[in-house]
């Protein structure tokens, strides 16, 4: 009887914290949960925003100038009317916003406010994009998924911090834990704050955005997804804002849902031939792919073998340049090329496993990785710079970990520049507890692997 009085103590705890954190999440009238984004494939002269508020709100608007050092460009700013839809959460009704700005001019600093015309945001600003090949940099961040407040807020903010002038932030998925929990949504947003209305956001979904829906029984998106973001609706039909394309002044990005291809055949065989039939007609210079679960993991015992049956050879058939993904909570960057070959030229994509939340597995220390981190939270920060694209991973303390150039010649070959001998030593030890959860075998496997990782990078000695 005890245990049981205890048990319903605990529960009764958990409920009563769980509320308070819902509580704390409780929208009003005022916008929150601002975030940038795009309808269409043109980020020079369109430009998208999301946000939330109470179910009082009778009608929104989106105004919009030209940002100017003068306050006075409020005076010359435009209204947009926004569309609005509904989302139960937790058995009340919230109000999710959406407004499109378009006909803008390219290059050009706007400023914006969303609201009711009596509740206001703030008035933020962002950059349109050029509409021609031009250098730019962006963020890419893998799982936050967990502790986003307390532990995944200091990631974004150092990253925001390393390069203000970023150009966009892309999320490989697993955003949060569970999908429809309100206030890790909240979270999420707190975590990033100001910044999502200043910087647009691409994101894919991750296995935790989406959940069984008991009344169907059907793996299902989150109800958060689509009345929170705004993405591009030029993918597949049955995958509208999970899988699209986006190019961004000489680049093609395409995001891929590979949580729905891993569940069902159909979805996965659906975003192979559309993005077949994209990358057969692509003019782009470079091409960005980024979802979830990676081509090649980097913990053992973890192998999405269809996935990269399907996706892969699609990848090098049309010359994918770098692959970004995430799902596995440690850090893997390297090639599918066999082992004593040279990686100067790389045979297909560059692939990349991060994680920027603190959730952390063991490592698995693959063949395929030319550099590993276990046990780190980091960001990654991208540049594109006509034929040169640089990369760069950092600690969530702003220390380079990873970095590397991609060159692209006239006939579209890569070459490789590694930057090792200026780099940090890898941080390959088993999270805290690490080794205690492994059994004996698994533990002997491990060593095994780091042995052979650690050979293979010292040249074999």
């Amino acid at each position: 009887m005890k245990s049981i009085h205890l048990f319903f103590l605990v529960f009764l705890s958990f409920t009563a914290w769980t509320q308070t954190i819902h509580k704390s999440y409780i929208p009003t009238k005022f916008p929150d949960r601002v975030i940038l984004g795009w309808n269409s494939n043109d980020a020079a002269t369109t430009q998208s925003v999301n946000w939330r508020t109470d179910s009082t709100v009778a009608q929104a608007f989106g105004e919009i100038a030209v940002a100017e050092g003068s306050p006075d460009f409020q005076r010359k700013a435009s209204k947009v009317t926004a569309q609005t839809e509904k989302l139960n959460v937790d058995g009340k009704t919230i109000l999710y916003h959406q407004v499109h700005f378009s006909g803008l001019k390219p290059n050009t600093l706007y400023a914006y406010r969303v609201g009711d015309g009596e509740y206001w945001s703030e008035w933020f600003q962002f950059t349109t994009a050029q509409n021609t090949a031009a250098p730019f940099s962006f963020l890419y961040f893998g799982d936050a998924q967990n502790d986003l407040r307390s532990m995944w807020s200091r990631t974004i903010r150092d990253a925001y911090s390393k390069l203000p002038t970023v150009d966009f932030m892309i999320h490989a998925g697993d955003l949060i834990n569970n999908a429809n929990y309100d206030f890790q949504w909240g979270e999420w947003f707190e975590a990033g704050g100001w910044l999502n209305g200043m910087v647009p956001t691409l994101a894919s979904p991750g296995n935790h955005e989406y959940f069984r829906d008991i009344k169907t029984n059907k793996i299902t998106l989150s109800n958060h997804w689509k009345p929170s973001f705004v993405h591009p609706q030029n993918g597949p039909k049955s995958l509208k804002e999970t899988a699209y394309f986006m190019v961004y002044q000489g680049v093609l990005f395409v995001s891929l849902d590979s949580q729905m291809a891993n569940v069902d055949s159909t979805k996965m065989n659906e975003q192979a031939q559309w993005l077949e039939e994209l990358l057969a007609k692509n003019t782009e210079k470079w091409v960005v792919v980024f979802h979830h679960h990676p081509i090649y993991s980097t913990k053992g015992g973890r192998d999405n073998e269809e996935w990269r049956n399907k996706m892969e050879p699609i990848y090098k058939k049309y010359k994918v340049d770098l692959v970004l993904q995430g799902h596995d909570h440690t850090y893997g960057r390297g090639l599918n090329m066999p082992l004593g070959t040279s990686r100067k030229y790389p045979d297909g994509p560059i692939y990349v496993v991060s994680v920027s939340g603190p959730k952390m597995y063991d490592i698995g220390l693959q063949d395929w990785m030319d550099r590993a981190a276990s046990n780190v939270q980091l960001y990654q920060l991208i540049s594109v710079d006509n034929n040169r694209l640089t990369y760069k991973a950092y600690e969530a303390t702003g220390k380079l970990y990873d970095a590397f150039d991609l060159t692209k010649d006239k006939k579209g070959k890569n070459k490789l520049k590694n930057y090792d001998e200026s780099l940090p030593a890898e941080q390959l030890d088993l999270p805290a507890g690490g080794r205690e959860k492994l059994t004996t075998d698994q533990l002997k496997l491990y060593e095994s692997r780091f042995e052979q990782y650690m050979k293979r990078k010292n040249g074999g000695k």
